[in-house]
């Protein structure tokens, strides 16, 4: 089963460093990691999607709490969540099939941001499973290139901490 981790780590040197080398120190597969900074300047959140059994992903929010630079660990996974992604898609189009594929972005309220003779490249956000079900449709096209930022999560419905009081479940 798939997971959503959310890390707030300190933001200083090293630290995504040593959250990645713990993933690969212990076998544990990262899906996708995106990271960038909070509210406050000096945390940084972390989103992970990772997969595995109860037992393993407790080991693996059990492991990142022990990691110096960890403030604060949450499995999303189980809570009501809103999650994101960004895409960049590039693709191919013949004579004609501009507007079938500018429809298809319109409906899954992309936009064009590059065009060419021979090709388009589409932004698209939304949560991962829109992003996939995008890249479905626009295979019989010829996708040349993507990329993909990895998900981007919160808790929906936290409340505000004020003056930068966050938990640490160490």
């Amino acid at each position: 089963m798939r997971h959503t981790i959310s890390v707030l780590v300190e933001n200083t040197f090293g630290a995504f460093d040593r959250v990645a080398t713990m993933f690969s120190a212990k076998g544990f597969n990262i899906h996708s990691i995106s990271i960038g900074e909070t509210e406050f300047k000096e945390i940084s959140r972390m989103t992970i999607v990772t997969s595995g059994d109860k037992q393993l992903i407790d080991q693996i929010v059990k492991q990142l709490n022990r990691l110096i630079d960890t403030i604060k660990v949450t499995d999303l996974t189980e809570n009501a969540k809103t999650e994101r992604e960004l895409a960049l898609i590039t693709v191919s189009f013949a004579k004609g099939g501009i507007e079938e594929i500018k429809n298809i972005a319109d409906i899954f309220r992309g936009k064009i941001v590059d065009i060419n003779n021979k090709s388009m490249m589409i932004e698209v956000t939304g949560p991962p499973e829109k992003i996939d079900a995008i890249i479905n449709v626009l295979m019989p096209f010829g996708i040349k290139e993507m990329a993909r930022s990895g998900t981007v999560a919160l808790r929906r419905g936290e409340q505000i901490r004020p003056n930068n009081e966050y938990s640490n479940n160490k």
